[in-house]
Order: C-alpha cells, then structure tokens, then sequence
C-alpha cells in the first residue's frame, strides 16, 4: 500500500478518522429516515457554527466556486450594483463570476499580501449606490485575513446586503453573522470543517432570502436557492439528489467543531499558525502576508534564497507532508500551508519535524530541532 501523507494545502485538510467512518458507511436513499435526520441535524449546527439564530442553511453538491454563484445569483439582480472587495485571487474568482451573469459590479483590489482597508469600502458605498458587497474572508492564494467584523460595521444601518466568502474561514475563524450583520456567508465542506470535498455550503439570513423571494427569476435552476429551500425544510421531499454519503460525513464534520467548542476551536486555529509560523521564521523561511493580514488557517511562505520551490515539495512529500505551491504570479516563489480543521498536535509537530529532515536532505544548513523546539513551546502551551 502507499505510505499515507498528512495533507496540509490549503484544503482538502486531513479527515477525522471518525468523518471517514461516516463516508465509509453504506449509501442509503436520499430520503431515508437516516439521510433526513442527519441532514437535518447538519444544518442545525452549521448555524450554530455561524452564529446565526435566524435565517437559512443550504447543504448542497458542489464545491465552493458553485457556493460563490448561488451567493450572488440569489441576492443581486441585472441592474443592480455589486461591489467586490478582493485580496487576491479568488476575490478576482467573484469578478468572472458576475461577468459571466452580466452582472455589474465594482472592484477594490488590495495589494496582494494585504486586505482591503475598511476606510476603502466606506469610500466607495459614499460614492455609489450598491445593492451587495462581497468580500473574501481569507483569500487561499495570498493568505491575507480580511477585517470583515470592521467590513461588517461600515455596513451597517445601509441597505447593502453584505456577502462572506468563508471557504477558508468557517469553522476555524470567527464569523458571527447576526452580531456583525453578515447576511450570507459562503463555504465548503473541505477547509475548516474538516469533511471530504464535494459540498457547497451557504447561510442566509432572513433579510438575504427576502431579497431573493422579490427576485421574479434569476438566471439559474440548480443554482436557485429557492428550488432548494423546501428540501432543506423537509429533506424527505425530492429536487435532486443530494451526495449522501458526504452529507452524512459532514454532519460528523458538524458535530466534532462543536464537541470541541468554537471559542477554544477559535484559539486553537491561532495557536497552531503561531506555532508553524514562528517555526518556520526560526528556520530562515519568511511569511509572503503581511503581519496585520495573517490567517489562522494557513500560510504563505517564502524561501530562502538557497530553496528551490519544486525540489522542496517534492523532498517534502517524500518525508510524508503534502504543501502547495504558490498561485499566479506566486508561483515558485513560495509554498502555501495548511493548518486548519482537525489537525492535531502530533501531526503539527511531524510535520515541522518532517520539514527539518527535506531541509537537511537538501544541504539546508541550520541547527536541527530549532523550529520543533519553537512549536512544541507554543503548542504544550495550548494543551496546558
């Protein structure tokens, strides 16, 4: 058999043993008492994960770009404006999405590294009338944390429905959407939560689904939210079938985040960056993201100038860690870390432990164990 890796990309992170045992158990029907209960359930506690005592949850096949074209197709109509605050790469993903639906929209890009600054948006909403903003929470490209509560705050008291891209963010970074006024947020099952691929995942609140309910059609059918809002009432009922098995293996995903608690899964993301991150420094690495812009979910990463992109993550995997290299214009110039949804540990400090072996074997001069020392500092720290 091939010797297993620890996946730390950006997403898919590792699955809990206890998230494969649900995607290994038998498929039922679609509208199996089983099914029903347990979808039910995940759309519970993904609210609770959200922070959202009203609106509406969606589960639904797909991954999150399909969650990115449901958000806005649902909520910003032809002739309206929207308004795109991108950190990157995928904030750019949000701009070919309205282009392709003819819808009009503004863009503020960030340098990449950076996010977009709250005065920025409040600018922009002073000159223009705009129907949404959209903005990524943490863009997986440049690793740059976006200040959404600050967003959120701008926001507040207009009639702009506010729009959260949380695929790298939900369940490992706090996003409270009825304390902040997040009117949807978006994301997918494989980031934070820690469940195999394959689900698009949005919350509306009560304000985002009247908007789509005075929307005389948009220009989808799969996409339609509310083709889908009667089966997330009664899962029994039929509009297409769902990935049961990945629901039933993202309901586990659901209840993990909160046996674990979100204040303390919230303190644990932070601590497992400042770990890696701080590891990493002591090895002569350095961070692509600028400081006030990092995010607890993964890293960006430069290389000293003795490091060579491909060599590395190929050393690396050999060693038993799969990382990702850079995007874009990033490309070969850094490599991306994940470090989000059920890491442990154990396999925190086998990674860095494995790091320290592919740079020795590259003829990387440092003291050995320097970055594991660093780590397990900070990491015994969050145990105790």
């Amino acid at each position: 058999m091939q010797k297993e890796k620890l996946l730390m990309i950006p997403g898919p992170s590792p699955v809990h043993p206890r998230i494969l045992n649900s995607l290994s158990l038998p498929t039922v029907s679609h509208v199996s008492p089983e099914l029903v209960a347990e979808l039910k359930e995940a759309l519970t506690n993904l609210k609770k994960i959200v922070f959202c005592e009203e609106g509406e949850p969606f589960i639904v096949a797909g991954a999150g770009t399909l969650a990115m074209e449901m958000a806005l197709l649902n909520t910003v109509g032809k002739g309206e404006n929207l308004l795109v605050l991108s950190q990157g790469f995928f904030g750019e993903r949000m701009t070919q999405i309205a282009r392709s639906f003819d819808l009009s929209f503004d863009l503020i890009e960030s340098e990449w590294g950076k996010a977009v600054l709250p005065e920025e948006l409040e600018k922009k909403i002073s000159e223009k009338e705009y129907r949404a903003v959209v903005s990524t929470h943490v863009d997986t490209c440049t690793g740059a944390c976006a200040p959404v509560m600050e967003y959120a705050e701008k926001l507040k008291r207009r009639d702009i429905l506010f729009i959260v891209d949380g695929v790298c963010a939900t369940g490992g970074i706090e996003e409270r959407m009825d304390d902040w006024g997040i009117d949807v947020i978006l994301t997918a099952a494989q980031k934070c939560f820690g469940a195999p691929p394959g689900l698009s995942v949005l919350v509306l609140s009560e304000r985002a689904m009247e908007k789509r309910r005075e929307m005389k059609a948009i220009p989808a059918y799969y996409s339609d939210l509310l083709n889908w809002l009667p089966i997330m009432k009664d899962p029994s009922k039929y509009f297409s079938t769902p990935c049961v098995n990945e629901i039933r293996a993202f309901y586990e995903g659901t209840k993990i985040v909160l046996e674990e608690g979100m204040e303390k899964r919230f303190l644990r993301h932070a601590r497992t960056a400042e770990a890696i991150r701080k590891a990493l420094l002591a090895l002569g690495f350095s961070l692509f993201t600028q400081e006030p812009f990092l995010a607890d979910t993964l890293s960006v990463v430069q290389y000293p100038e003795e490091i060579e992109d491909k060599s590395f993550r190929s050393k690396f995997a050999e060693n038993g860690v799969v990382v990702a290299g850079g995007l874009a214009e990033m490309a070969g110039k850094v490599f991306r870390i994940g470090h989000m949804g059920n890491l442990s540990i154990s396999q925190v400090l086998f990674a860095i432990d494995a790091l320290e072996i592919t740079l020795s074997s590259l003829g990387y001069s440092f003291e050995r164990s320097t970055g594991l020392k660093v780590a397990r500092e900070i990491l015994e720290e969050t145990v105790s």
